[in-house]
């Protein structure tokens, strides 16, 4: 099918299946392996949209279902897509039911039910019926104008012991995506990208892939996880379908955020993530760092004049006298528990600790250097005690050829 993005394989791990590569899309450049920041709404909560590009992101999502509710299609016409509503110069990927929408979409039977035709729900604005069809989805993607749009797909939790309906959920996914590629009307400006189902049975994942794969996206996905299912389960999946995938497209899991989900992912070979985590707990007082999470609404911090995170290059890191604000871990103690600022604060350190994570990655592959950059993660994470490692990362490293513990 025709494509409007260019896919640069720049360089491949000789240890793990990780890759670099440029991802060039109609708003601009981007580096893989990339953190996409979630702005569900047209807004990623707290910040302006020069301060989310302060963060260095050049990526970011945006959700189909809300912004067909709010401000609706005929508005988005009349503005001419999402980029001008919100101001952003750079890329846009659009989901259909990413965590949020499907919580509502799926998880309250009471709000949705899921049909041959499409998913049929209750507006949560003033509870009208409504129908989304994977036309009507592609059809409010392209008046979006997201640089990628994903398809409708119908989505089952991981954790679900109904396998038959899994199954029916896979195969209704590839029928969906064959109406989603009929209906998509810029595919010289909009890319459309697959989302690869079927649960965490391996079996039903190759199946999903191989037919999904013969669809010729330019991108692929790989979806349904990050729903609760044992982390040793999630590397089986990401493992297994990217085994099955070409070389030279993109390769997007979704719903993914954690730092050290993010390293062993790309590891596995993933390229794309994303996740309302970095955001979210900010909102409670809790930054991202080397060393962990830093819960910086706890007393212990209300002394401490060091920066939120020695080194870090972001605007609140970086001293004053190199152009940055040079926050304190005490202001940010001082601000978490009463003002909004706080949040906003950490909003902005939390998406470039993520994004530049996820650019130390990029470069350690392109020096062919990702194993010892793995051990280094895992080391400062764990403060030098191999005991503290998770098993499932233990296992899934050893799985591509990294000791993890051999520091």
């Amino acid at each position: 099918m025709h494509s409007a993005l260019q896919f640069e394989l720049l360089a491949k791990c000789s240890v793990t299946k990780a890759r670099a590569a440029n991802l060039i899309l109609p708003h601009g450049p981007v580096p893989l392996p990339i953190f996409m920041p979630v702005a569900t709404q047209g807004s990623l909560k707290g910040l302006t949209p020069e301060q989310l590009e302060e963060t260095g992101c050049r990526l970011c999502l945006n959700n189909t279902y809300h912004l067909g509710l709010k401000p609706g299609q005929e508005t988005l016409d009349a503005l001419g897509g999402a980029h001008k509503l919100q101001s952003w110069p750079h890329n846009l990927l659009t989901v259909v039911t990413n965590a949020e929408s499907r919580f509502q979409m799926v998880s309250l039977l009471k709000l949705a039910q899921v049909t041959e035709d499409g998913v049929r729900f209750l507006s949560p604005h003033d509870g009208t019926p409504m129908l989304l069809t994977p036309e009507h989805s592609i059809s409010l993607q392209n008046s979006i104008g997201s640089d990628i749009m994903m398809q409708l797909d119908d989505v089952i939790a991981t954790t679900s012991p109904d396998l038959a309906r899994i199954e029916e959920a896979m195969w209704r996914s590839i029928r969906w995506l064959d109406r989603c590629i009929t209906a998509h009307k810029k595919p010289e400006s909009q890319n459309l990208f697959c989302i690869i189902q079927g649960g965490l049975d391996l079996e039903l994942r190759r199946i999903c892939t191989e037919e999904m794969v013969a669809r010729d996206t330019p991108g692929i996905a790989i979806g349904g996880l990050s729903g609760g299912e044992a982390k040793d389960a999630y590397c089986r999946v990401v493992d297994t379908c990217t085994g099955l995938l070409p070389d030279n497209k993109p390769r997007y899991v979704m719903g993914v955020g954690y730092p050290e989900d993010l390293v062993v992912s790309v590891a596995l070979g993933a390229d794309m993530f994303d996740c309302v985590w970095p955001t979210r707990t900010a909102r409670f007082g809790n930054a991202v760092t080397s060393a962990g999470i830093l819960n910086l609404r706890n007393a212990a911090y209300s002394e401490d004049f060091s920066s939120i995170e020695e080194g870090c290059t972001c605007i609140c890191c970086k001293p004053l006298s190199e152009g940055g604000l040079g926050i304190t871990r005490a202001y940010i103690y001082h601000l978490a528990a009463k003002e909004t600022v706080g949040a906003h604060l950490l909003t902005m350190h939390n998406v470039h600790y993520q994004l530049s994570l996820m650019g130390r990655a990029r470069q350690a592959i392109m020096d062919d250097a990702y194993p010892a950059f793995l051990k280094d993660f895992f080391r400062r994470l764990y403060d030098n005690d191999t005991s503290r490692v998770p098993t499932w990362v233990v296992d899934a490293l050893r799985g591509v050829g990294v000791n993890i513990l051999a520091w």
